[in-house]
């Protein structure tokens, strides 16, 4: 008995502070983060901000509720990184297709396609999150807002060759996602099926035309 009280005694003085924190390696730490936001960005993209809670999130991603702490200050500041982060990659998306042959048509049949249609947790953020954004606090709005004004700066000379000057080109590219965008929204949002198709076929068409003519 002596000689457990004296084991004790000499313990080191930090183990009577409580547990201590657990350090993990940067890149670790960097994966976990990355994994948070994909897995909310599908959530939310899928059911709205409001419809999934952080504790679903941290699920999805194999990690405990409490570690979400660890990451960010709040589900709000969750949701602002998800909506910057989503339109960013919607710009490597649309930079990628820049360096193929008629950028424009392959975009606009990917884009108002059946496939991307019934994948709104993979697809374009600006279509899923539709209107959710605006019911959003500020710090959410400001960042969407800010990197969907970088979409276009960077969409406009990809997918508006037809037009020249760098404002005539982002009017375009603005016009070009607004269509597609109001297009998807609504082809998601009916319940008839030959309806959703009806409405995805007209916006491609049009747009298809719009490019032929530009084309000469």
């Amino acid at each position: 008995m002596m000689a457990v009280m004296y084991a004790v005694k000499q313990l080191p003085r930090h183990f009577w502070k409580g547990p201590i924190a657990m350090r993990y390696p940067p890149e670790e730490t960097a994966a976990k983060h990355e994994r948070i936001l994909e897995e909310a960005a599908r959530l939310f993209r899928e059911r709205g901000f409001d419809g999934v809670g952080v504790a679903e999130v941290m699920k999805a991603a194999g990690l405990t509720h409490g570690a979400f702490y660890a990451h960010f200050a709040s589900k709000e500041a969750l949701a602002a990184e998800v909506a910057a982060n989503s339109v960013a990659r919607g710009r490597g998306l649309i930079a990628e297709a820049g360096k193929a042959g008629s950028p424009q048509v392959q975009y606009v049949r990917s884009y108002l396609s059946r496939s991307h249609r019934g994948d709104p947790g993979a697809g374009c953020a600006m279509a899923s999150f539709g209107s959710d954004i605006a019911r959003q606090p500020e710090s959410v709005r400001s960042a969407y807002s800010a990197e969907l004004s970088r979409l276009f700066d960077e969409m406009a000379p990809v997918l508006s060759e037809a037009v020249t000057g760098a404002a005539a080109q982002r009017a375009e590219a603005i016009r070009l996602m607004s269509s597609m965008v109001g297009a998807l929204v609504l082809a998601r949002c009916v319940n008839d099926p030959k309806l959703s198709d009806e409405i995805l076929l007209a916006v491609r068409r049009a747009e298809l035309k719009r490019l032929e003519e530009a084309a000469g």
